[in-house]
């Protein structure tokens, strides 16, 4: 009905000027026999009488003159009430603007969808993490880093060789900034057996943008010497090999840095849930350094507050990485950090099968869940690639004991920006 109404309206609108004009062409027509009238009835100047007989011209009459002018009133009472019409006019738009469309026109939308005010976390975290800085070196213009220290971070007994290596990034123009959960790429000398430069490796960074020294101009890298198995000989991986046997004073091609997937969120009451096997731990112990160091305390604006629980997977106790400053972080602070250590060729399973990470997971199901519940907690994953099916494994499990489905929630954490994967 409202729509009809205002079609009839729009209709008598259209007529508008043609009424005007009309009632224009009236009142000019009237307004000029008046104006004659009074032309030919103006007194004319007295002429001296005479005894001739003056014939005296016949006066219009008086009431005729009233009706004329009742009339050219009248037109003007229609104008005005044209006038009203139009402004009522101008009062429906507006309604006829925000009127229902047509039946054609109609959306249709479902009587339980609520409209969405919410943010999307990940869209949050891109716009916060849009000053982080990304590929300020590239592999056609790297920044050359000096070899501060280099030395093994394991201990007697260990599998395998793992280092800690620093770099010196003074005198860099622009400088080389980073921030904790980046990775930078390592140049290894030399060539392949084609005769072309050796392919870039990527490397997650170690150290908090402050560096080990906390002067802000190093960065640090842990990493574990590739070898494999190839027809009956044992082949050690290019780059990593380079990296481990370099020493103080060398020169080494540097990129990055690259990455925001692993970054961590600006919230200081945020929960951490990290789970690392081997070299995984390095992006780790960067966010712990940043969160229980002394120093990064005192040099940053940011304070963790919340919870930060690391799940670590090693084959040995002697393959445990950066030990000593865990157990540190924990005695110093005990309401803060968790430390859970799977050591498969040391510890059982419940089945009494070697224990892997993915079986602390499962034993720790209903106190992690509790906490992935928490819209403030995070969770972080890094280390070799097929830690991945395993921990999706415990996960499933652990979130169908608090009747959740994992198969859903991963996605919906992700999507949040709470779900967080580097693996290699």
């Amino acid at each position: 009905m409202a729509y009809s109404e205002a079609r009839v309206i729009a209709g008598g609108l259209a007529h508008i000027p043609i009424i005007i004009g009309i009632f224009w062409f009236i009142n000019s027509y009237f307004n000029k026999r008046r104006n004659n009238f009074e032309k030919v009835n103006k007194p004319a100047k007295q002429k001296p009488i005479s005894n001739s007989k003056v014939k005296v011209a016949e006066k219009p009459s008086i009431k005729k003159v009233e009706n004329k002018v009742n009339e050219v009133k009248k037109v003007e009472n229609k104008v005005n009430e044209v006038k009203k019409v139009e402004n009522k006019v101008n009062e429906v738009k507006p309604k006829l603007n925000s009127s229902p469309p047509l039946s054609s026109e109609i959306e249709t939308v479902s009587p339980n969808r609520k409209e969405n005010t919410k943010i999307d976390q990940k869209t949050l975290n891109k716009m916060k993490h849009a000053d982080v800085p990304v590929n300020t070196y590239r592999p056609k213009t790297p920044f050359t880093g000096t070899v501060k220290e280099n030395y093994s971070l394991l201990k007697e007994g260990a599998i395998g060789r793992v280092n800690h290596i620093t770099f010196d990034l003074s005198g860099g123009d622009p400088f080389l900034n980073y921030v904790e959960g980046q990775s930078i790429g390592i140049m290894a000398e030399g060539e392949d057996s084609n005769g072309k430069p050796h392919k870039l490796r990527l490397y997650s960074i170690a150290s908090t943008r402050h560096g080990d020294n906390f002067e802000g101009n190093t960065v640090s890298l842990c990493v574990r010497q590739l070898q494999y198995e190839k027809d009956g000989q044992t082949i050690n991986g290019v780059c990593s090999t380079y990296l481990c046997d370099i020493k103080p004073g060398d020169k080494v091609k540097i990129t990055g840095p690259v990455g925001k997937e692993m970054l961590l969120p600006d919230d200081e009451e945020a929960n951490i849930v990290m789970l690392a096997t081997g070299t995984g731990i390095a992006p780790m112990r960067a966010y712990l350094r940043r969160m229980f160091e002394p120093s990064e305390r005192e040099k940053n604006n940011w304070n963790f507050r919340g919870k930060a629980w690391l799940f670590m997977g090693a084959p040995k106790s002697a393959n445990l990485l950066y030990e000593e400053d865990l157990q540190r972080y924990l005695v110093k602070y005990p309401d803060n950090f968790k430390y859970t250590k799977a050591i498969s060729r040391e510890q059982q399973n419940s089945k009494g099968g070697r224990m892997y990470i993915q079986d602390r997971v499962t034993e720790s199901a209903n106190e992690l869940f509790n906490m992935i519940e928490d819209e403030k907690t995070h969770i972080y994953l890094c280390g070799l690639k097929g830690m991945e099916p395993g921990i999706d494994e415990a996960m499933t499990k652990a979130a169908q004991e608090k009747g959740l489905n994992w198969a859903e929630l991963r996605p919906q954490l992700r999507k949040a920006g709470r779900w967080h994967v580097e693996t290699y």
